[in-house]
């Protein structure tokens, strides 16, 4: 019988502070959201490994190390509202929850919206509200938002997610493919969005933002 409890605090313990990931509320949220939880049976096993894990075709829950890294980069606080895009089963939108005042858990997959709001309830995440639509366009109802956080990697951002954001809002992911991915903090000030990289993250797309590819002759 594994020890879940035993296994978040090691995954803790021995990937995310050895990370740099310092902040005491992310590092307690982590020890709270039970993982497991949030994978298919035959990965729960594996839940506290330090790698992406498939939930569903083409889509990955993030390995704990660059997942902590960027939400430490997002600079949450309480009064923040979050929109999430790519929620998948729901274990990021929970993290959120347990980090800003409350929490747009935007999934174009209905199968993944239902497991999330299943899951999402068992673990008391009354803060976030799992919605149904394409991930590229956002959600406009609920605009603006102090955070827009997305849930894999990208080759470009939306101009529709930077509209949703307010003013000195901020936006979070990972731009590039592979190893040469990196961190990206983009930020909105007097209408123009700026942005700077802080480190290399390889983690997995998240579909539909793909640049278009141009005509070649």
């Amino acid at each position: 019988m594994i020890d879940f409890e035993a296994a978040r605090a090691k995954m803790v313990d021995g990937q995310i502070r050895t990370t740099d990931v310092t902040s005491h509320s992310i590092l307690s949220a982590f020890l709270s959201v039970p993982r497991e939880a949030f994978v298919p049976d035959h990965l729960k096993p594996l839940a506290y490994i330090d790698e992406d894990l498939q939930i569903a075709p083409g889509r990955y829950l993030m390995d704990p190390s660059p997942l902590a890294k960027l939400l430490q980069l997002a600079a949450i606080s309480a009064d923040d509202l979050v929109l999430e895009v790519g929620a998948g089963t729901g274990y990021v939108s929970a993290l959120l929850g347990r980090l800003a005042g409350a929490v747009v858990a935007l999934e174009s997959d209905q199968e993944m919206v239902a497991k999330a709001k299943s899951l999402l309830a068992s673990v008391d995440a009354q803060n976030v509200t799992v919605v149904t639509g394409a991930l590229d366009a956002g959600w406009a109802a609920e605009a603006p938002y102090d955070l827009i956080f997305i849930n894999g990697a990208v080759e470009e951002v939306p101009a529709a997610l930077f509209g949703q954001l307010r003013e000195g809002g901020r936006l979070v992911t990972v731009v590039g493919q592979g190893h040469s991915a990196r961190a990206t903090l983009f930020v909105k000030a007097a209408g123009s969005i700026s942005a700077t990289s802080f480190f290399n993250a390889s983690i997995r797309q998240l579909p539909g933002f793909q640049k278009a590819r141009e005509f070649v002759f």
